[in-house]
């Protein structure tokens, strides 16, 4: 591909000999030679000893960043993903390297304007609001103990259990006054449906089955689960009065239509936040389609990579890591980075477009648009602009987004 440049760079004389000393020095330290005290050891002794091509692999670790360096200005491109690099060749008289630096693939730009997309007109019905509604007084819902009745889904059962496969007490599989959601599926597959009917006090044996992809030891065995129902709670809604209203703590809101408009207003931004999102999808996807460029699949495995450490810094906030995730799903790292690949080249590909549009459109930003958006940012997350700027990579990074933004501004314009 024309965006594809193999550099060979060669080390040698005092380079490669200032290479080879350093290499010395830092095996020197933990080396321990007859006569010599531990990391004293001559050169010349060492060489003599083990031979100089021990020092080869250390001294191409510390000659490859100079080498690289002197590859990048011989290339005189825009590199967008990591190099590869092989060593050709090494011996005591130097060494040779080859890079394969990737730059920014040729971008034909497309129709990126007037591009004919509608964006969805935002409604909100009756029923929707009256759904939401109905969704507050439920997450307000008070639990009731029910002296009469039976079980029923979505009531709380408190229960005693036991499990027992071929007669023995299961590890985990006993619990005394557990509160169990009717409707959550929290337990095997019966077991909830089995306590639906069973009054106050009753005790029943649930003859089931562990499911094929549960523990190893347990998974296809058949168990006896014995329950006591202890307790039987019911939600209770609160009804729509000054009571609920106040519970409810929304400034201004304090009757039905009150909270029907606050409601209603609600649900229209979110439906225009998701009107906004799905027509920016939708003339980016145009837009991408209509251009012209072949990414290298090391610029995709580039970006796969970034996602999956994003994915992983997300999973880690949920107290998760990566592997655990892996583990929990019977995932493979070549299943998440096969999922994750359509979606890297979608990205990929939006911020081509984008920055083609900036070059073509000849978009700028100024140094008072970068500082307000700092200011304002700053404002928005609480925090100091050293520690913003921090966290995002530094004012390059908020030059570029404006600019991005800019150059999407001007495709949803046309």
């Amino acid at each position: 591909m024309k965006n594809v440049k193999e550099i060979k760079i060669e080390v040698k004389g005092k380079e490669w000999e200032s290479a080879l000393d350093k290499a010395f020095n830092y095996k020197k330290k933990d080396l321990k030679v007859d006569g010599f005290r531990k990391g004293a050891c001559p050169k010349d002794v060492f060489i003599k000893k083990v031979g100089i091509e021990a020092l080869f692999m250390d001294a191409c670790d510390i000659a490859i960043e100079d080498a690289y360096q002197k590859a990048l200005k011989e290339a005189d491109m825009e590199i967008v993903t990591e190099p590869s690099v092989s060593i050709e060749h090494v011996d005591k008289d130097g060494a040779k390297f080859a890079f394969t630096l990737i730059g920014r693939p040729e971008i034909k730009l497309g129709n990126y304007k007037k591009l004919g997309v509608k964006k969805e007109k935002v409604t909100v019905t009756k029923e929707e609001v009256e759904h939401e509604i109905e969704h507050l007084r439920e997450h307000m819902s008070e639990l009731v103990i029910k002296e009469n009745g039976k079980v029923v889904e979505g009531n709380t059962a408190v229960v005693d259990f036991e499990g027992k496969v071929d007669g023995k007490v299961i590890d985990g599989g006993s619990a005394k006054d557990f509160p169990l959601d009717i409707g959550s599926h929290t337990f095997i597959p019966g077991f909830e449906e089995g306590i639906i009917g069973m009054e106050l006090g009753e005790t029943k044996e649930l003859n089931l089955k562990f499911p094929d992809d549960y523990t190893p030891e347990l998974k296809g065995k058949d168990v006896v689960f014995k329950v006591t129902i202890k307790e039987i709670k019911e939600k209770v809604k609160p009804e729509l009065d000054a009571d609920f209203f106040e519970d409810l703590g929304m400034e201004g809101v304090d009757s039905i239509p009150k909270l029907e408009e606050h409601i209603k207003e609600e649900i229209k931004e979110n439906k225009e936040h998701q009107a906004e999102d799905k027509y920016l999808d939708e003339l980016l996807r145009i837009a991408t389609d209509n251009m012209t460029v072949d990414i290298n699949n090391e610029i995709i495995d580039g970006e796969v990579k970034r996602m999956i450490n994003q994915y992983s810094q997300d999973l880690q906030r949920q107290g998760v890591t990566l592997e655990q995730y892996m583990t929990y799903t019977g995932a493979k790292m070549e299943d998440v980075e096969t999922m994750m690949k359509p979606q890297a080249i979608a990205r990929i590909k939006t911020r081509y477009l984008l920055e083609e549009v900036g070059k073509v459109e000849k978009i700028t930003v100024t140094d008072k648009e970068i500082d307000e958006e700092i200011k304002k940012a700053c404002e928005q997350y609480s925090m100091k602009e050293d520690e913003f700027l921090s966290a995002i990579g530094g004012k390059d990074m908020v030059k570029y987004d404006l600019s991005m933004r800019k150059a999407l501004d001007i495709i949803k314009e046309g």
